[in-house]
């Protein structure tokens, strides 16, 4: 099982969303970013790293939000431990892992076509008012 520290991060009641880049597993689609946590990592420190290394975006990571567990055909099970997290900026510096990145309205999460594993995260932040 790969364990995966993600994040659900807020600004100005919207929600950063990243599009896979093309040429890695599941190119193309959506997700919440995050990344595999690294041993003798905790999941917020795992958050932290990844949006620094990924987007070259600071986060600030609060409060449990929820977790997935999900078994993917190609790499097996991924269990998603995901925190609410906000940011003082949109502004990105990188993007090492994906092709655009997107701050959307919760409402407006069902216009986008996200991996498997986060789509459970979708159905519960669309009832969400941030």
């Amino acid at each position: 099982m790969i364990e995966i520290g993600m994040a659900i991060v807020v600004h100005d009641h919207k929600i950063l969303i990243a599009q896979r880049q093309k040429e890695r597993k599941q190119g193309g689609l959506w997700e919440f970013p995050g990344g595999k946590i690294e041993q003798g990592e905790t999941a917020v420190n795992c958050i932290q790293r990844e949006f620094l290394e990924e987007l070259g975006l600071p986060v600030e990571v609060g409060d449990f939000f929820m977790d997935v567990i999900y078994e993917y055909p190609d790499i097996g099970g991924v269990h998603l431990n995901t925190y609410w997290a906000r940011s003082s900026t949109t502004h990105t510096t990188c993007m090492t892992a994906h092709d655009q990145i997107a701050w959307v309205e919760p409402k407006d999460l069902d216009k986008y076509d996200f991996c498997p594993a986060d789509k459970p995260f979708v159905d519960v932040l669309k009832k969400k008012h941030l």
